[in-house]
């Protein structure tokens, strides 16, 4: 490829990602001009007549009909139109997330579970909350936050900078810092853990060099920070549910904390603990189809055929 044709494909891309930050700014400033239940309502409009229509939907399609063989179509298409909606009604929430608090009584979201997060700012240790891309996941934090334990995320960076910038902006109403996968965050990941801080990731992503676990019925490569994490401070784990009640409400359900059994075999250790939170994170999904990211490509060698 000549030195020519690889500016045109720099510069190329280069305009398209300043013209879909644009985009993405022009929508988040009209979402934040409305009500909160009225940007719910219109984003999650927009999203279930447009998303369907785009290639990711292709994958979401195809992931369904891996875990979910026993359904028609016409039930897949409603989970992708559903899926759709919660997209769309959570990008239109995200400059109105100062607005939801589990802890007043008009703040949108229900909890449940809140004692533990007593637990664990009173025990001057470490802790790792972990929950998953499910209903509207930027409200994790919130559940930690507003109640006087300050939590620190771990995030993927989006590829296109003004579009990070955005939701990085919005994200400064939920509290903590923001570090992001890779080497660029993990010392400032040791460095919350070794302050006896807290910490929450989303774990629910394909890792490609991750380490292979079941998931939803079928081995899955899964990031295994969270268990080399737990193992390594042997700190509790927290799982947090969010699901979307209705609207822009919610239920965030903070379950009892976990530990990781550790043994001689630290592999061993860091597959079963993993085995586990896969199997929690798979009964939330199953138990709200519509509300997960089924985008992820997470079982890409299952062989077309086997599909209907």
């Amino acid at each position: 490829m000549s030195n020519l044709t690889t500016y045109k494909t720099w510069f190329r891309a280069r305009i398209i990602n300043r013209v879909l930050g644009f985009i993405a700014t022009a929508l988040n400033t009209f979402f934040a001009c409305l009500p909160v239940d009225a940007a719910s309502t219109f984003g999650g409009w927009m999203a279930r007549r447009v998303g369907p229509k785009l290639r990711v939907t292709k994958n979401a399609r195809r992931e369904l009909n891996i875990v979910f063989p026993e359904l028609k179509n016409e039930e897949i298409e409603l989970i992708i139109i559903q899926m759709w909606d919660n997209l769309g009604r959570t990008a239109a929430e995200h400059p109105h997330l100062a607005k939801f608090n589990p802890y007043q009584k008009d703040g949108r979201v229900k909890i449940e579970g809140a004692e533990y997060i007593d637990q664990l700012r009173e025990d001057n240790k470490p802790g790792i909350f972990f929950s998953g891309h499910l209903a509207n996941w930027e409200l994790v934090p919130l559940a930690s936050t507003k109640r006087g334990l300050p939590l620190h995320l771990i995030y993927r960076k989006a590829n296109n900078l003004f579009f990070d910038r955005l939701v990085q902006k919005g994200r400064l109403d939920t509290g903590g810092k923001y570090f992001p996968k890779g080497p660029a965050g993990s010392k400032g990941i040791l460095r919350v853990l070794n302050s006896g801080d807290h910490l929450a990731m989303l774990i629910d992503q394909k890792m490609n060099d991750g380490i292979s676990v079941p998931f939803m019925g079928r081995n899955a490569m899964t990031a295994p920070a969270l268990g080399q994490l737990a193992r390594k401070y042997d700190c509790p784990v927290v799982p947090v549910q969010v699901s979307r009640i209705k609207g822009a409400y919610f239920k965030i359900t903070v379950h009892p904390p976990i530990k990781i059994e550790i043994t001689d075999n630290k592999n061993l250790d860091i597959h079963n603990f993993m085995t586990n939170i896969n199997s929690i994170l798979a009964d939330w999904i199953k138990e709200h189809p519509e509300q997960w990211l089924w985008v992820h490509n997470r079982w890409p060698n299952v062989q077309e055929t086997l599909l209907k």
